[in-house]
């Protein structure tokens, strides 16, 4: 096979499917045809514009933990505080997968290339400055890196990280409602973010008043 055809093989036959060494070279040709230094992929336009305005947030925050934080928000719509309480140990580079507990459930997000390598800048951070730590939690922060009763980062410190006039719960129902935009499937909101049929519904409809909303049977 050639051309697409083997492209699509290779991702198929990896078992991984959200940044792969196909997307790498498809990015690197982009670039160059383009003439400049990098190129990110994308699944649809609307990805393009979270993309863009992540890339926007980022530029105001340096520190890994909260470049972090702004991803798992803003283009995961992670709600605080399950970002406060992710677990390292969930958290799968090789597949580029996160695991998120709700109770005895969970729900799988599959990162794209901006999270994967925020996620792995701050693994590399985290081991730099607290290397004894035993704390289970992904994020930590000074206070919480070396206590004795290992707990979460608080929920002042998550929100601590956002640019002025940005919220966390603004940011993260405008990466849904951005979604529902672009697909007006309740069950592609529900299967993406892990949300109930109800809240799906609540983002169609507001989405798309003009439209009939029905869960597909």
């Amino acid at each position: 096979m050639y051309g697409q055809e083997a492209a699509a093989a290779r991702v198929l036959e990896s078992g991984q499917y959200g940044h792969t060494d196909v997307t790498e070279e498809f990015e690197r040709r982009v670039a160059d045809f383009l003439g400049v230094a990098d190129a990110v992929a994308v699944a649809s336009g609307t990805a393009a514009l979270h993309a863009a305005l992540l890339a926007g947030l980022l530029e105001q925050v340096k520190p890994a933990f909260g470049r972090l934080v702004i991803a798992l928000v803003a283009v995961h719509a992670l709600p605080g505080h399950e970002v406060r309480t992710l677990l390292t140990e969930d958290l799968d580079l090789s597949r580029d997968t996160l695991q998120v507990r709700r109770g005895l459930l969970r729900h799988a997000v599959y990162l794209e290339e901006f999270t994967h390598q925020l996620a792995a800048d701050w693994l590399t951070c985290q081991h730099r400055r607290w290397p004894a730590s035993v704390n289970p939690y992904l994020l930590v922060s000074q206070p919480s890196a070396l206590d004795q009763e290992r707990p979460p980062v608080s929920i002042g410190t998550v929100r601590m990280v956002f640019p002025k006039g940005v919220t966390m719960d603004g940011l993260r129902q405008d990466r849904i409602l951005d979604e529902a935009f672009d697909k007006a499937d309740p069950l592609h909101l529900i299967r993406l973010f892990g949300i109930t049929a109800q809240t799906a519904m609540r983002y169609i409809k507001a989405a798309h008043p003009e439209r009939p909303a029905k869960l597909p049977r």
